[in-house]
Formats: C-alpha cells, sequence, structure tokens
C-alpha cells in the first residue's frame, strides 16, 4: 500500500477513481521509499523529471535540494512514531527551492512504513511576487530617505553635491549631475564613491545621445541607446576604475524649467541598466530635480530679500562736518532685521551748509511698516533741497504718503545741524513725534520745544521748530516711543518711560555720540529682557570737544583735545 492509499483509506485493490486519482494531479508528486527509490510518480512528475522512473534514485532524477531533504525525512537513523491521522503525517515543513529556474515548493507527507510522498508546487509567479514587492517596499525608503536627505539643505551647492552622492551609492558606479548652464558653461558635480567633485565645463550637449534633450526637460532616451565608448572625456570622472559599460541620462524636472541632468555609469561587466532600474532613477531624478529647485528658489528669493534689505536697513552714522552722529536700532523681532523705525543722516554739500538728519516711527511692524519705511526715507531724500524749510518738507512728504494705497501714518522729527566755531546748531521740527533731549554739560536734560501734527493721517500738517546750540561735550537724543513705552522691569509690565530715559541721559555727560546710543540701547534692552516690545530707535547729535577742523576725504573732522 503507497502512502496515498493510506491516505485514501483504501486497500490496494480500491477502485482506481479514488486510488490513483492523484496520478492526474496537475502538480508533480513523487512517493519514494527510505532509501530514495522512487515508488511512484505522476504524468507531472515525469514531465518535469525527465529521467524519473520507478526503482531510479531520487539523487539521480531530482534537484539535490530535494533529494537532501528526503534524506533527512528518511534516514534510518531518525526516530519515527508512526503518524496516527493525517495533520501528523503533513506535518513536516515544506521547503523551497530552484530546478530548471523555476521555484518549486516541496510539500512531505510521511507514511508509516518509511515511504515518502512528495507533492511540487510551482511557486515561481509567488516568489517574483514577493521579490517584487520587497525592491518596491525598498526603493520606496530610498526615495523617502533621498527626499529628507536632499530637502536637509535649501544651499543649491549642496543640494547638488547630496544628489550626486545618494545617485552614486543606489544606482550606479559614478554618478554626474549637470546644472543649467550659467554663460555657456556647466557646473559638473561627480561622485565617485564618497569622493565628490565640482567642476566648470565649456561642453558641447549635443555629444552625447540625449543630454541636449534632457538639459531641455524631453524625457530621456533609453540607456540601450548610448554608446559607452563614445562618451567625452569630460563625463568620465577620474577615479573610475574601469571603462563605463552602460549610460543612463536622466532629466532633473524642476519647478516650471528643467533643473538639471543627472548622468549614471556602470563599469564594465556589471549588469546593464535595465528598464525597471532606468524607472526607478527617474523617480529619483524628480525628487532631486524638485529639491534643486526649491533650492534656487529660495537662493534666488534671498538674494532679492538682501539687495532689499540693504535699502531698508539704517546707515552707520559717522562724524559728518565737525559733528559726531551716532545711531542704534533694535527690531521689534530678533528674527527680523527691518522695522517701523527709521532714521538718516544727509550730509551738506560742504561744512557751510546744514546736514539734514531724520528719526521717524511708522504705524505698525515688520515688513509691511518696513516697505512704508522705505518710501518716506526715499521721499525725503528727493526733498533734499528743500529740507531748509521743515515745514515745507512736511507738507510735500504728507501729500506723497496720502496718494499712496497704504493706510498707515507716521511720526518723524526733523533736525537740521551745522557747526560753526566750536558751538553745533541744530534746528528741530517734531512731527508727532517724542520731542528732543537735549543733554547740556552740567548734566542737566532738557526738552526741545518744538510739535507738530503726525504725517500720512490728515489732510495738513502743522508743526512748530525750536532751535538748540550744543556746546562742546553736548548732545541732542532723538529717539522712537519704543524705548519709552518699553516694558519690563521687576515685575515685566511697568514701562521704562521718560524719567528713566531723563536719568540715563544725565548720567551719560561727556561720553562720546556712539557710547551714549549703546548705553541707551543697552538700559531698553535690559529692561525689556526677552519680553515683547516695540522697534526701538535712537539717534544722538553730539558737539565733540575739539580745538579747530580739518577736511578729510570730503568730510570735516575734529581733532580731539585731551
Amino acid at each position: 500500500m503507497t502512502v496515498f492509499e493510506e491516505e485514501s483509506g483504501r486497500s490496494a485493490g480500491a477502485p482506481a477513481a479514488v486510488s490513483t486519482s492523484w496520478l492526474r494531479s496537475p502538480h508533480p508528486a513523487v512517493v519514494a521509499d527510505r532509501e530514495g527509490g522512487v515508488v511512484e510518480f505522476n504524468d507531472a512528475a515525469a514531465g518535469l523529471f525527465p529521467g524519473m522512473g520507478v526503482g531510479s534514485w531520487l539523487d539521480e532524477v531530482v534537484p539535490g535540494w530535494l533529494a537532501d531533504a528526503h534524506r533527512r525525512l528518511a534516514h534510518p537513523g531518525r526516530p519515527r512514531t508512526r503518524p496516527t491521522d493525517n495533520a501528523a503525517r503533513a506535518g513536516s515543513p515544506a521547503l523551497r527551492g530552484c530546478h530548471q529556474g523555476r521555484f518549486l515548493k516541496a510539500h512531505p507527507t510521511l507514511s508509516g512504513h518509511g515511504d515518502v510522498a512528495w507533492w511540487l508546487v510551482d511557486d515561481s509567479d509567488l516568489v517574483a511576487a514577493e521579490e517584487a514587492l520587497r525592491t518596491e517596499q525598498e526603493r520606496t525608503a530610498l526615495l523617502a530617505e533621498a527626499s529628507t536627505q536632499l530637502l536637509s539643505s535649501l544651499n543649491p551647492d549642496r543640494c547638488l553635491e547630496k544628489a550626486a552622492l545618494l545617485a552614486g551609492a543606489h544606482f550606479a558606479d559614478a554618478a554626474l549631475v549637470i546644472a543649467p548652464p550659467v554663460r555657456n558653461r556647466y557646473c559638473v558635480v561627480t561622485a565617485v564613491g564618497e569622493r565628490i567633485t565640482r567642476r566648470q565645463v565649456a561642453m558641447d550637449p549635443t555629444a552625447v545621445p540625449g543630454l541636449a534633450e534632457a538639459l531641455q526637460g524631453f524625457p530621456p532616451v533609453p540607456a540601450r541607446w548610448i554608446d559607452p565608448a563614445e562618451l567625452p572625456d569630460w563625463a568620465v570622472p577620474e577615479g573610475f576604475e574601469a571603462p563605463p559599460g552602460s549610460v543612463a541620462i536622466t532629466p532633473l524636472p524642476g519647478h516650471g524649467v528643467p533643473a538639471g541632468v543627472l548622468i549614471l555609469l556602470r563599469r564594465t561587466g556589471r549588469a546593464a541598466f535595465d528598464a525597471s532600474e532606468e524607472l526607478f532613477a527617474r523617480l529619483f531624478a524628480a525628487r532631486a530635480g524638485a529639491a534643486l529647485s526649491a533650492a534656487r528658489l529660495y537662493a534666488e528669493q534671498a538674494r532679492v530679500t538682501r539687495a532689499l534689505i540693504a535699502e531698508l536697513l539704517p546707515p552707520q552714522l559717522h562724524h559728518v562736518h565737525g559733528v559726531d552722529f551716532a545711531g542704534g536700532y533694535r527690531t521689534s523681532q530678533d528674527t527680523e532685521r527691518i522695522g517701523g523705525d527709521f532714521y538718516d543722516v544727509h550730509a551738506g554739500a560742504d561744512a557751510d551748509q546744514e546736514s539734514l538728519a531724520v528719526l521717524g516711527d511708522v504705524c505698525g511692524k515688520g515688513l509691511d511698516a518696513a516697505v512704508l519705511t522705505g518710501r518716506i526715507r526715499s521721499t525725503l531724500q528727493a526733498l533734499l533741497p528743500l529740507a531748509g524749510d521743515h515745514q515745507n518738507v512736511l507738507t510735500l512728504l504728507n501729500g506723497a504718503l496720502l496718494t499712496t494705497r497704504h493706510t498707515r501714518f507716521a511720526t518723524l522729527v526733523l533736525a537740521s545741524v551745522r557747526r560753526s566755531g566750536g558751538r553745533v546748531r541744530v534746528r528741530l521740527t517734531s512731527a508727532g513725534h517724542p520731542e528732543p533731549l537735549i543733554l547740556r554739560a552740567t548734566g542737566e536734560v532738557e526738552e526741545a520745544d518744538t510739535r507738530g501734527t503726525l504725517v500720512g493721517a490728515l489732510p495738513e500738517v502743522t508743526s512748530r521748530s525750536a532751535t538748540v546750540h550744543l556746546a562742546p561735550g553736548e548732545t541732542c537724543l532723538l529717539y522712537t516711543d519704543g524705548i519709552t513705552e518699553a516694558r519690563g522691569g521687576p515685575l515685566g509690565s511697568s514701562m521704562f518711560g521718560e524719567d528713566r530715559l531723563r536719568t540715563a541721559l544725565a548720567e551719560c555727560v561727556g561720553l562720546p555720540a556712539e557710547a551714549i546710543v549703546e548705553r541707551m540701547q543697552m538700559l531698553a534692552g535690559n529692561w525689556v529682557g526677552s519680553g515683547p516690545h516695540d522697534d526701538m530707535a535712537v539717534v544722538a547729535i553730539t558737539a565733540p570737544h575739539t580745538t579747530h577742523l580739518t577736511a578729510v576725504n570730503g568730510h570735516t573732522r575734529g581733532r580731539y583735545t585731551a
């Protein structure tokens, strides 16, 4: 009785429809005794193993892995117990192996007298599906990791290097990333292993099949169309140990415009790029191109921002025509560089002409307020020929602001400054701004008698000017309400106030303008600590301790006495 007959519960003389039904199974089945001799097999097994015959040895007709498995199960020295049910008989684990390029899964069933029946199932499609799934999972993880690394930097140069390194590590023996041309020269970043090189190349893209099209963003040509032997010298990096055996060229798509090209090289002897690998390279290139485009867009925006901010930042003040000017500025947010406070000093044509100092405060904070400060500063610069008449300047500025789309207003103070002998004459006009403070040599602090209405809100502006004279060592301090209204202190809610400002200024007798500004900023900054505050700006105009003047580089400078 064979194992199949025993499994069916029939004797050897049972009807053929039952006892031999397994012979018609589409799956190969082989029965072998404990010594490895073939007892029975079906037609499917005969087709799979052409040398199969009753009495032949498994070692001679089946793959080695199957014969070895049979010996392990039916070896005479292995303890055996007679199975008591079908589940026990089928309880031995299945195993998998290859035969003629096909993956087979073998399921053993043991009989009680030492025979083993092997059912073989073709698992090639399942194995291929599992391998494809594993490959796709690995590729998906790689793409996710590549996106993370590529987007970790908004520096275009580093992004180029990272794209080349990732492509070289996961796709080929070497990778070249070519950026769009600048004045007919191409930046080529090459990765061979962990080594990165960068160079500028003047090349003819048409010399490499598909390169010119890829640089324009067209789909890549298949790798099999590119002859590696025809690559120009610049396309084969130094340190590439063997001649290229396979080349793939893939465009890097960007945001509306191509971001460059990725060239992958494999050495001779390695498998050429197949269609699946080329498709995966295109998926990687899409992410690399998006990251490169984002980095370049950010770099361009940063360049434009720097250029615009440079025009909006307060100037560095200095000694002008015998008068010391110093300014300090702190925005409401430490992460910002520009805001709603501003100051300027426009030097007179010569020492006999007045220099115009302006300090102002636009309603609001941040970029929107900074845009209006830029407009006000530009308008005031255009009105410099009229700076001798403060009221006229304020009227014209008010009209210019009322005709703009901005609904913000501003306060400011104008100071026309000229040195005469050892004293400095300052003509002050406030337009809704806190009155300037005058620090005398005695330590007394006075308030300039000037008033006026703010600009940019009412059809007409009115103002009253005041003229003060500064003796050597005396200072006129212009400031915005961000100083006096700064809240902080021990409880965090008290305003710095005008009294504290006056007291602090009185302690600065004899200090130069720059030192006075630094002290005012330090005191106000310490007062607010890390709490919220408005923009703060301060300008000091100081009559220096000098005996006479000398002309240096077009500016009149004083010689300081001890």
